[in-house]
């Protein structure tokens, strides 16, 4: 790699999602990152505190939609409303970080982007920002891609897996891999091959790049979108932005960055410039409520609370309902989450099919509990 390179580094947060799987809580203008789903504060608010050493306020970046976006700026008063982006619809990952992308490079020449969600756990956050800081001096260094690699836990189908290939120099201590290829969301016997291998890493979504090294994969791999998004970065700092945005965003494909730029940049005949650095930080995507169980319980079987409860021969249940008394008798292994306006209750190994009370309430048309 040649030599370091002084660039500005922002951080870009991804913070437009639904969070769906965690309804009744979890609304439309309230989804799971604006609120305090583990802590006292809000997943959002958390996340940019962790990252607070390293970028201050004048470096952050949100992206949400248009419902959100009063929300965000409310939750991070620090952060100018200027760098609080809002999509009038929602277009995936890869148009997200492009948004971003584009009001950078308005800002300066080029710059380095720091890409993560807004949701997601981080249990050791100081050995996380010293392997954030590593993976921008190497993005920094050339037109790489880099991106944080989380140790395995278990076979999981719901995320995406890293496979890497020959070692390179540490980084600040940290050893570092090229990347094999990038795959999405494998079957269950894949996944179980993958974590016996040892050579596998979930992919959480943490990326590490320049600006222009950014436009230019968008350029190559998506060039109607790269195009768009050329197009609105010229009416940055005028009146003719709004209604720009609003013409083309809904326009741009919809795909996230992990099949149109890592899966692709990672394909036989590309150039061997993406990296990944293994990222053991307690790290949790807490994407729904039984991963909400299983951070807060402390032994198996521990019923969990959000407010004060009573049981009686109940075990491994999580209940949230802060202003009332809970009282269980004889239960186990449930998701209880009362609102003022719903109440769900459902195992706790079916929680991932939350999501789809969701869709139902979609399709009947209430919207009154979305």
């Amino acid at each position: 790699m040649s030599g370091s390179i002084k660039l500005e580094a922002h951080a870009i947060i991804l913070a437009g999602g639904r969070g769906t799987r965690f309804w009744p809580r979890s609304r439309t203008r309230t989804p799971k990152q604006l609120l305090n789903i583990v802590g006292r504060e809000t997943m959002l608010v958390q996340t940019v505190k962790r990252l607070r050493p390293l970028f201050p306020a004048s470096r952050v970046w949100v992206v949400t939609n248009a419902e959100q976006s009063a929300a965000v700026r409310k939750q991070l008063p620090g952060v100018a409303a200027s760098r609080i982006l809002a999509e009038p619809v929602g277009r995936n990952t890869a148009a997200a970080i492009g948004l971003a992308a584009v009001h950078l490079l308005h800002e300066s020449k080029d710059a380095l982007m720091t890409v993560l969600p807004a949701d997601h756990c981080i249990a050791h956050a100081e050995v996380y920002r010293r392997i954030i800081a590593a993976a921008l001096d190497v993005a920094s260094q050339g037109r790489y891609l880099v991106v944080l690699g989380v140790p395995p836990a278990r076979p999981e189908t719901g995320y995406g897996y890293i496979e890497r290939a020959d070692a390179t120099p540490a980084v600040r201590g940290f050893p570092m891999f090229r990347v094999r290829r990038f795959t999405e969301k494998p079957a269950l016997n894949t996944a179980k091959e993958y974590v016996a291998a040892g050579r596998y890493f979930w992919n959480a979504g943490m990326f590490f790049w320049r600006v222009s090294t950014y436009l230019e994969k968008l350029k190559k791999y998506l060039p109607a979108t790269h195009g768009a998004l050329t197009r609105l970065a010229d009416t940055i700092g005028t009146r003719r932005y709004a209604a720009t945005l609003r013409q083309i965003y809904p326009k741009l494909e919809n795909i996230s960055v992990d099949y149109a730029v890592m899966e692709r940049a990672t394909a036989p005949g590309e150039p061997q410039n993406v990296f990944v650095l293994p990222a053991d930080v307690g790290w949790s995507d807490i994407g729904s409520w039984a991963s909400v169980y299983e951070l807060q319980a402390k032994k198996a079987g521990e019923n969990v609370s959000a407010g004060p409860h009573w049981t009686l021969d109940a075990a491994g249940n999580l209940f949230w309902s802060p202003e009332k008394f809970v009282a269980a008798i004889g239960i186990n292994d449930l998701i209880v989450v009362e609102t003022p306006h719903a109440l769900l209750i459902c195992q706790r190994d079916r929680a991932q099919d939350v999501g789809k009370i969701v869709k139902w309430l979609e399709q009947s048309r209430k919207s009154k509990l979305l």
